[in-house]
């Protein structure tokens, strides 16, 4: 009953993904078994030393800090949630502090790299989506997820924005500026009827079979290009997006708007980009100042 209930809170109240909740629930799930191994039948009834026990067990079983924090994260989430609902009289987890682990550097392309990722597809058919692919993933800063499941009515080309509001993620209206536009206007107009041969299909961007194109399609595109070009770092949609709320930063925009544009409700995951900026500045200074 609780997980249930849990399930649905994670899915409406909080409006996670998928992928997300899945992740939730299996870390409960794996944490529940463990509670049955030291006796504990009732999720209800773990206290503290329970949740220290768990925490030992991870680490004792070689699991990252990452991954130790991510079960801890939900199991926090959980017990936060029956708390709320009169389940339990008091979070186990209240006095549970994650372990530390230090920070990784946000990676992102130059503007100047980004300038020769667009001049690398040709002008096939191919090469006609996977430029207003690219074009539009650094115009916005879209998730993958977000970006497979636009639609073509989703774009207005006109006033030149982007309406993203899929099933779990905050719907927003975000602005594209003219070399987007215009690789998606030729998208539209040469490539994209090739690619879906007359058949009807609502999504923007299709693969060879006129079919939805999915996230692991378009990582595998964006990943081609980031071996054509030669990039110093592996190239991924997530590194676009990075890119495009760095840039956006160094030319001055302000991280609440970023935060709209970007669909991020916090703030806090917004602080890296301002970091990679201030440490791209820093770094600026130090090579071009005589007395840095």
């Amino acid at each position: 009953m609780f997980i249930e209930d849990f399930e649905k809170y994670l899915r409406e109240e909080r409006g996670l993904s998928d992928n997300t909740v899945t992740a939730y629930l299996s870390d409960i799930d794996h944490f529940e078994r463990f509670l049955l191994s030291q006796g504990v039948r009732d999720l209800s009834e773990a206290g503290g030393p329970h949740i220290v026990a768990y925490l030992v067990e991870l680490k004792k079983s070689d699991k990252s800090k990452s991954t130790v924090n991510r079960k801890l994260t939900s199991v926090k989430t959980f017990y936060r949630f029956l708390l709320r609902e009169g389940a339990v009289s008091e979070d186990p987890t209240r006095d549970i502090k994650s372990p530390r682990i230090e920070k990784k550097d946000i990676q992102f392309l130059s503007v100047q790299d980004i300038d020769r990722l667009m001049s690398l597809p040709d002008d096939t058919v191919k090469g006609l989506r996977d430029r207003a692919i690219l074009e539009l993933m650094y115009a916005t800063g879209l998730k993958a997820s977000e970006l497979v499941d636009l639609e073509v009515a989703d774009v207005n080309l006109y006033m030149g924005f982007v309406k993203c509001s899929g099933e779990h993620v905050k719907a927003r209206i975000v602005p594209i500026g003219r070399p987007a536009k215009n690789a998606i206007q030729k998208y539209l107009e040469e490539a994209r009827p090739q690619l879906t041969r007359g058949r009807e299909t609502p999504i923007l961007f299709v693969n060879y079979l006129g079919e939805a194109m999915t996230r692991q399609g378009l990582w595998k595109v964006v990943g081609e290009y980031g071996v054509k070009g030669g990039f110093s770092v592996k190239l991924t949609p997530q590194i676009i997006r990075n890119s495009f709320a760095v840039h956006m930063l160094q030319n001055g925009a302000d991280v609440k708007s970023i935060q709209e544009l970007m669909g991020n409700e916090d703030v806090a995951a917004i602080q890296a980009y301002l970091q990679a900026t201030k440490n791209r500045i820093k770094d600026v200074y130090d090579k071009t100042h005589p007395r840095a």
